[in-house]
């Protein structure tokens, strides 16, 4: 099983998520590889790197893609994020089962749930709207795009976007988890995967595959 250790940040300079990269710059905050190619009849491998770190309150990511095309039709947040050009951080708080799934596309349109495989429930939109989001190619929808491209995003989840949790801090928690990127509708389909997942067809509700994080506490 991958495991992670998620560095403590400073929370008080965030005001948008568009200044997580540089604090993550400034804390050192290493780049790790979504590289596992799970499935044969997917091979496409795209250039995904991601980073995490956490504040107490709420968690830090910062997503570096490069890949043959970008698609971002997704109207509105809980939608079909994941046909388009998708980030996805898959979270289990508990030891119940029960995981939430963050899917961002490269527009910075948003889904949450919550729930156990197959029984999904959509986070209310107030609390998906709690979630700070930068996009370096924009936050309005297009269709594909051929031709590579690279492209940035960075989230700031609160704790308060675990909204079936009443958690008080991050600090020294485990978790297990796992982190993907995905594109079913791009010309190339890939579904690529943090920590490996011995399935026979593409799964990432799965949370038996995810590796473990751990919340450091050193601050």
């Amino acid at each position: 099983m991958k495991t992670l250790s998620v560095k403590k940040v400073n929370d008080s300079a965030i005001t948008s998520a568009e200044q997580i990269p540089t604090i993550f710059d400034i804390e050192q905050i290493p780049f790790h590889q979504i590289d596992c190619i799970n499935w044969k009849d997917y091979p496409y491998h795209p250039d995904v790197k991601f980073r995490i770190a956490h504040t107490g309150n709420a968690i830090l990511l910062h997503y570096c893609i490069t890949e043959q095309s970008v698609r971002a039709t997704a109207p509105e947040d809980n939608g079909r994020v994941w046909e388009d050009s998708c980030a996805e951080f898959f979270v289990q708080p508990g030891t119940d089962n029960q995981y939430y799934n963050f899917e961002c596309n490269c527009a910075g349109t948003l889904l949450i749930e919550y729930g156990k495989p197959g029984n999904r429930e959509h986070a209310p939109l107030e609390t998906v709207g709690q979630v700070m989001r930068w996009a370096s190619l924009g936050r309005t929808p297009f269709e594909e795009r051929l031709g590579e491209c690279s492209w940035q995003l960075a989230l700031r989840i609160p704790i308060s976007a675990f909204f079936h949790h009443s958690l008080t801090s991050l600090d020294g928690m485990r978790m297990k988890a796992n982190f993907y990127k995905c594109g079913d509708k791009l010309q190339t389909p890939h579904f690529l995967s943090w920590s490996p997942i011995a399935l026979p067809s593409p799964c990432f509700h799965c949370p038996d595959f995810f590796g473990e994080i751990t919340f450091e506490s050193n601050k």
